[in-house]
C-alpha cells in the first residue's frame, strides 16, 4: 500500500470516529433535554393544580379556607416556563414568564396560542382549564448548544488545519526550491568542465569528420543539460512571462520526443500550419511541462501507439490536451498522480507531474489535470492557461 492510500485510509478513519463522537454527543443532549422537558411537564403540571386550588379557594361559595401557602409558593416558583392558561371558552385566562410586558398583551398571547395550537400541541387539562406551555430557555438553549458548540469545534480545527496546512505548503516550498536550485548548480560544475573537453577535442581532432560528428552530437547533449540546469534555477523565483505561439513550442517538443521514441509511436500533432495562438508562458518550463507529459505518455504505452495533441480556446482560455493510447490511470487516482513521490515505476521519483503542477500553477496561473481516462485504453491530460493580454 503507496503513501497516499495510507493517508486517505487515515482520513476515512478519523472522519467516522468524528461522525461517531458527534453523533454520541447528540444523542446525550437530547436525552438530557428529553429528561428536562418532562421535569418542565410536571412542573407545568403541579402550576395548574395550585391555580385551580386558588380559584376554587377564592370562590364565593367556598365554605372551608384552607391553607394554601404551598400552592401559593408553587405559582411563584415558576420563573422560566412560559405558560397560557385557557378557559373552556377558548378564552385566555391568565399568562406568565413571556417577558417584556407581554404576559398582558392579549394580541401576543394570542398569537402564541395560534401557534402552539398549529403545532399540534398537547394541552394540560384541568378543572374547566387548558394550559398551555412552552420549553423553558434552559431548554431552548440546551437543544441548540451541542449544533453551536460542533460549530465552534470545527471552525476551530478548520482554522488549526488551514493554518498548518499554510505552514506546510510553505516548508514544501523550501525544499523544492533549495533542492531545484542545489541540483542546478551540481549540474553547472561537470556541465562547464564537459564543455572545456569538448572544444579541447575539437581544436586537436578537426579535421576528423568522424569525431568531429560525434563531439556535434555531445555538444547538444550538453546544450540539453545547460538547458535543464537553467530550468532548475528557475523554480522558486519569477519566471518572465513572454507571449508564445503553443503551436511553436509544441511542434518544437514534438520533434525533439520523436527522435527518442520508439518507431512504431506515432504523434498526431497539429504542426505549424494553424494560425498562431500566443500563450503567456516561460518557454523553458512550459517545455519541461510538455516533456513530463510526453514523457510518461511513452513510459505508458510499452514501445507501441499513438500520442495526439489537440488546442483549442475560448473567450477567456486556452486548452491544450495531451493524449496516449496507453494503460490508463484509475479514477481513484486522477488527483493522486500530481502528488510529490507518487509513481507507478520501479524507479521513479514521482516528481514529473508534481513539478508541472507547480509550474503550470504557481507559475502560469492555469490548470493541469487528468482530462480522462480508462484503464487499458488511454489517457487524456489537459493544460488550461488564460488569455493575458489576447
Amino acid at each position: 500500500m503507496d503513501i497516499y492510500a495510507k493517508k486517505s485510509r487515515w482520513k476515512l478513519y478519523l472522519a467516522i470516529t468524528g461522525v461517531i463522537i458527534v453523533l454520541i454527543s447528540l444523542f446525550y443532549t437530547n436525552y438530557l433535554a428529553s429528561k428536562l422537558a418532562i421535569e418542565e411537564r410536571n412542573k407545568v403540571q403541579h402550576w395548574l393544580r395550585a391555580q385551580e386550588a386558588l380559584s376554587k379557594q377564592l370562590s364565593p361559595t367556598c365554605e372551608a379556607c384552607a391553607d394554601f401557602t404551598l400552592e401559593f409558593e408553587l405559582l411563584q416558583a415558576n420563573k422560566t416556563i412560559p405558560v397560557i392558561l385557557v378557559s373552556e371558552t377558548g378564552t385566555i385566562v391568565d399568562a406568565v414568564n413571556f417577558g417584556n410586558g407581554r404576559d398582558t398583551n392579549k394580541v401576543f398571547l394570542q398569537k402564541e396560542l395560534e401557534s402552539l395550537q398549529a403545532g399540534g400541541f398537547e394541552p394540560i387539562e384541568g378543572e374547566g382549564h387548558r394550559l398551555f406551555y412552552k420549553n423553558s430557555r434552559l431548554l431552548t438553549q440546551l437543544k441548540f448548544f451541542p449544533i453551536i458548540q460542533l460549530i465552534l469545534i470545527a471552525a476551530f480545527i478548520l482554522s488549526g488545519y488551514l493554518g498548518f496546512s499554510a505552514a506546510r505548503r510553505g516548508e514544501q516550498n523550501r525544499v523544492w526550491v533549495g533542492m531545484a536550485k542545489e541540483t542546478a548548480h551540481q549540474l553547472g560544475t561537470p556541465t562547464s568542465a564537459i564543455i572545456g573537453w569538448i572544444e579541447h577535442l575539437k581544436a586537436i581532432r578537426e579535421d576528423d569528420e568522424e569525431v568531429s560528428e560525434v563531439l556535434g552530437e555531445l555538444r547538444s547533449d550538453v546544450n540539453r543539460l545547460e538547458l535543464i540546469a537553467d530550468r532548475f534555477s528557475k523554480i522558486g523565483s519569477a519566471p518572465e512571462l513572454r507571449p508564445t505561439d503553443i503551436y511553436d513550442e509544441l511542434e518544437k517538443i514534438r520533434a525533439y520526443m520523436q527522435r527518442r521514441a520508439p518507431r512504431k509511436v506515432a504523434f498526431d500533432f497539429p504542426g505549424t500550419a494553424q494560425p498562431p495562438l500566443l500563450v503567456y508562458v516561460n518557454a523553458h518550463l512550459f517545455d519541461w511541462v510538455l516533456e513530463n507529459l510526453l514523457r510518461n505518455a511513452l513510459d505508458s504505452m510499452d514501445g507501441e501507439g499513438t500520442i495526439s495533441a489537440e488546442v483549442y480556446h475560448d473567450k477567456d482560455f486556452v486548452y491544450l490536451d495531451i493524449t496516449d493510447t496507453g494503460k490508463g490511470i484509475p479514477a481513484n487516482r486522477f488527483k493522486t498522480v500530481f502528488q510529490p513521490g507518487f509513481t507507478t515505476k520501479k524507479r521513479g521519483w514521482g516528481l514529473g507531474l508534481s513539478l508541472a503542477k507547480r509550474i503550470i500553477e504557481d507559475y502560469h496561473t492555469g490548470r493541469i489535470f487528468v482530462k480522462q481516462s480508462e484503464e487499458n485504453v488511454g489517457t487524456t491530460f489537459t493544460i488550461q492557461l488564460p488569455k493575458r493580454g489576447a
